[in-house]
């Protein structure tokens, strides 16, 4: 998987130096600066060089902590199952702080992997600032890159794995889930790894370094960069650092300052975390902003601005909303999913329909929570106001991804309890921390969904000053075919992942059934079944499968902007901005809402629940197809989308100078 990920890297950088190396024919002398006519600053040369060392830089750090974070989920697995033994809150314990290690190693990497390039980069660029930064926006572009083939490629393998040991286990030999018999049950505890662990992680680091880059583009171009004021510069970084500060001070109310005894006690716990995080982080920002802050700063075209603390205020607290709204309509505590639990009474067509329906129904709130924060936040700080409001959504970052990484923990630990045939306590008490993980995994999605939708418009503003477009005219037939054809992009996209997932599994489950009737003893449990066989399949289809949908994101804005040119390139990223948040949002939901009335009807904690059935029973089957469909959905498509919209936005940022000066050759003729 890596080998492939690192052929790709080269011939991108490759790619990204000839690209830019050309806008001013290679030429080593210095140009005229783009803001202030009287200095001189940096060849293209240079820019093209840098971006290229900061786009591998990216890269190496995102699949580095994705990798990193692997390791620390199949330690912790064990480990949670083994604490189990003494009770839910050790057990909770572990799982935690395991996600938590995660959370702090990926904030810290990307804070000080940027750091250090940017001091580095400064020895060249000395006070040419504003070319210094567009250098750093190949940061952003190689983090997400490799996000997303590890989500894309995660959500494959981990899918098929899932949906083959699911339709041949559970419905048809009726054996239970995790079951050491089913042949593709490895698969699919490595798959939880590779797809929600390492693809999450990278995938958040991924806006992270995007968001960053966004801030700080705009603001080498605003008084900040050319006052030279470094601290006020670095505001974009100093937030993220606060933020880990305020991290750390929040998850130890989950595991020191209160124990949890009762498993009710779990899911209160952690959502406590996401308030208890946003609101230190409120003062945080409020105390930095007045230190870090000149009294008032001008941007680029934007006149003189004032407040910078409401706007990253106005995405903390956005990232709060989306994060207890997508809650509501996942967690099975509330009427959404009981509902779609209930309608598994009368088959699995009528709890599809009502799966659907509450993903449609999930987007509006959110949608309004990021017009608000976009209003509010560009009103008071223009693209500079949105760039520090994503970050502000995304500096708890190491608090989200804790609470999300904790969910795959939990579930292999489980998982790691069936296999190793330990008693049906401690399954119980693996599900009850695996049912809160569910939810959270529904809310760490919607964090990222809704920060995409903040960077990519950060980075879309980045994109239209560097690129010289002074307005974006929806009427003119160039932006308008853009939009259009954007708007359709994540159809495409998610048509290409989903389709992968459905083949994958396919073969899966037809060398899980051949494994059943070929090999003698399996089902009584004498014999041990091929597992490596199931594993390379899954590893296989996520290798080759991850290739189309890849291709498709990185080379649209190429083609668009070489042929077409900036205008229509511009069409397409608002489009492609607008309706994949969407998208992304309902599949996303309607995934974790099928998966958790599954969950609810198996626990069997109420009289509704228990009126459903046993596992077995016909309402329960349905559910659990409903669970089915719902997978390639939520882990699949639903998070590789949000990786589209930022990484088409983030890739037309770095190759706008290539595109403003060759671009649009078909309009040229």
């Amino acid at each position: 998987m890596y080998k492939y990920v690192g052929i790709f890297m080269v011939a991108f950088a490759v790619l990204i130096f000839v690209f830019l190396g050309s806008v001013d024919g290679f030429s080593t002398s210095h140009q005229v600066c783009t803001y202030d006519a009287t200095k001189m600053c940096k060849p293209a040369l240079a820019t093209a060089a840098f971006s290229t060392i900061s786009f591998l830089l990216g890269a190496v750090t995102s699949v580095v902590s994705g990798f990193l974070g692997m390791k620390i989920a199949t330690y912790a697995n064990a480990r949670t199952t083994l604490e189990a033994r003494k009770g839910v809150g050790k057990a909770f314990i572990v799982a935690f702080r395991s996600g938590a290690v995660m959370g702090f190693l990926l904030a810290a990497n990307g804070l000080v992997v940027l750091y250090i390039t940017i001091n580095l980069f400064k020895l060249y660029y000395g006070d040419d600032w504003g070319g210094l930064f567009e250098a750093i926006t190949g940061y952003g572009l190689g983090g997400s890159s490799m996000a997303l083939f590890g989500r894309v490629g995660g959500g494959i393998y981990t899918k098929a794995a899932d949906v083959g040991a699911d339709l041949v286990g559970k419905v048809e030999r009726n054996i239970p889930e995790d079951d050491p018999r089913n042949p593709a049950v490895i698969a699919d505890n490595v798959g939880d790894n590779v797809g929600d662990i390492a693809g999450m992680g990278s995938d958040l680091f991924g806006s992270y370094a995007e968001s960053s880059c966004a801030a700080l583009v705009v603001a080498s171009i605003s008084s900040f960069g050319i006052n030279h004021e470094f601290t006020a510069m670095l505001y974009p970084l100093i937030i993220s650092a606060v933020g880990i500060l305020v991290c750390l001070i929040t998850t130890l109310f989950a595991t020191d300052f209160f124990e949890i005894k009762a498993v009710k006690e779990i899911e209160p716990a952690l959502k406590k975390q996401l308030v208890i995080s946003t609101v230190l982080m409120t003062v945080g920002i409020a105390v930095v902003s007045w230190v870090a802050l000149p009294a008032s700063f001008t941007i680029f075209n934007f006149g003189t601005q004032k407040q910078l603390f409401l706007c990253v205020a106005v995405g903390l607290w956005a990232g709060l909303i989306i994060g207890f709204v997508t809650e509501y309509y996942t967690s099975n505590a509330y009427s959404p999913v009981q509902d779609v639990a209930d309608s598994c009474r009368t088959g699995a067509a009528t709890n599809v329909i009502f799966g659907l329906a509450l993903g449609y129904k999930s987007v509006i709130i959110p949608i309004f929570a990021i017009a608000i924060s976009i209003f509010v936040s560009f009103s008071f700080a223009a693209m500079y106001g949105i760039a520090v409001a994503a970050l502000g959504m995304l500096s708890t970052i190491a608090t989200g991804l804790a609470i999300d990484a904790y969910g795959p923990i939990s579930d292999n630990a489980g998982g790691i309890a069936e296999m190793a045939g330990m008693s049906h306590r401690i399954r119980e008490r693996t599900d009850a921390l695996d049912a809160a993980g569910n939810t959270t995994a529904a809310i760490g999605k919607g964090f990222a969904i809704g920060s995409a939708a903040l960077v990519s418009l950060a980075l879309f503003g980045a994109f239209v000053s560097r690129a010289s477009i002074t307005t974006v005219d929806v009427l003119t037939p160039k932006v308008f075919i853009g939009l259009i054809v954007g708007a359709m992009l994540p159809y495409w996209f998610s048509a290409m992942t989903m389709k992968s997932v459905g083949s994958a599994a396919l073969k899966m489950v037809e060398e899980v059934r051949r494994q059943f009737n070929t090999i003698p003893g399996l089902m009584e449990g004498t014999a041990k079944p091929d597992y490596a066989t199931c594993v390379k399949i899954s590893t296989d289809a996520s290798i080759k499968e991850m290739i189309p949908p890849g291709a498709l994101v990185m080379l649209t804005p190429l083609i668009v902007g070489i042929f077409f040119g900036v205008e229509t390139l511009s069409g397409v990223l608002a489009g492609s901005l607008v309706s994949g948040v969407q998208i992304a949002i309902s599949a996303s939901n309607t995934g974790g809402a099928w998966d958790n009335a599954k969950k609810y009807i198996e626990a069997g904690a109420s009289d509704h629940a228990r009126s459903l059935g046993p596992k077995g029973s016909d309402p329960h089957k349905a559910a659990v197809i409903g669970d089915t469909i719902g997978d390639p959905l939520k882990d699949t498509s639903g998070p590789s989308l949000n990786i589209l919209i930022k990484l088409m936005a983030v890739e037309s940022l770095v190759f706008a100078p290539f595109f403003a000066t060759h671009g649009g050759l078909l309009f040229k003729i």
